[in-house]
């Protein structure tokens, strides 16, 4: 009786049974990954893997059995929320007739959600040229010793540049299809000239200040909102 009880207990043909187990690990997989966003959405990527463990309620080698690196949990959370906002920037292009409503659409939906915030700062980067001018006789100054001397600043067309490590496809997708929004917009004279893909995706990964109050950081994030959608209208 004995040993039939050991197999009844161990499952069929004596094997055991590890669907529990699966359960289980893929709970706490669920439950990390949810914790990443949440930390790095509020402290950023450089937020220490022991935070993310404690928001998951589980210890931190349990984090690193499923991800041997914060670089590949980071890439992880990074490729899901640029595929987030690609699908988000497509509703808004295939849902909404006027080019405006669509753009403004997209931001507000990835402000709601909060996936700008998660974007690899590399996509966000802005570049920025610097190249020294001579300055004007009149500008000149007596040489100081450690002064610097007088330059101009180039500001050139901001670029979003993919981040490495990262599904460069589907960066390329979001780049491409937040492209789309800002070119139609623009065309329609509803955008102003100057501005980009990579300041479109600033905006959204800009944030209101965390507030105690739900209501009042609902509030806050949406009042930014419009104050930076009112900053890319073109005027007439």
């Amino acid at each position: 009786m004995g040993a039939v009880g050991g197999v009844a207990g161990a499952g069929v043909a004596g094997v055991a049974r590890p669907a529990p187990l699966r359960v289980d690990a893929q709970r706490n997989l669920e439950h990390v990954l949810r914790a990443a966003r949440e930390v790095f959405g509020e402290l950023g990527y450089g937020a220490p893997m022991e935070d993310v463990a404690r928001r998951a309620r589980v210890g931190v080698g349990t984090v690193y059995r499923r991800f041997p690196s914060k670089d590949v949990l980071v890439r992880r959370i990074a490729q899901e929320e640029t595929a987030r906002l690609t699908d988000q920037a497509r509703t808004a292009l295939g849902q909404e007739d006027e080019p405006w409503s669509a753009l403004a659409r997209f931001l507000r939906t990835s402000v709601a959600s909060g996936a700008g915030r998660l974007l690899p700062p590399q996509v966000l980067r802005v570049g920025v040229d610097v190249e020294e001018v001579p300055a004007p006789d009149d500008a000149r100054v007596p040489h100081q010793r450690g002064a610097v001397a007088p330059t101009a600043l180039r500001v050139v067309t901001p670029r979003a540049v993919p981040a490495a490590g990262l599904d460069d496809a589907g960066v390329s997708e979001l780049l491409d299809v937040v492209g789309q929004l800002v070119n139609r917009a623009r065309e329609a004279d509803e955008l102003r000239r100057d501005v980009t893909v990579a300041d479109v995706l600033l905006v959204i990964a800009t944030a209101a200040p965390s507030l105690p109050d739900a209501a009042q950081q609902s509030a806050a994030s949406a009042r930014l909102l419009e104050i930076l959608l009112e900053g890319l209208r073109s005027r007439p």
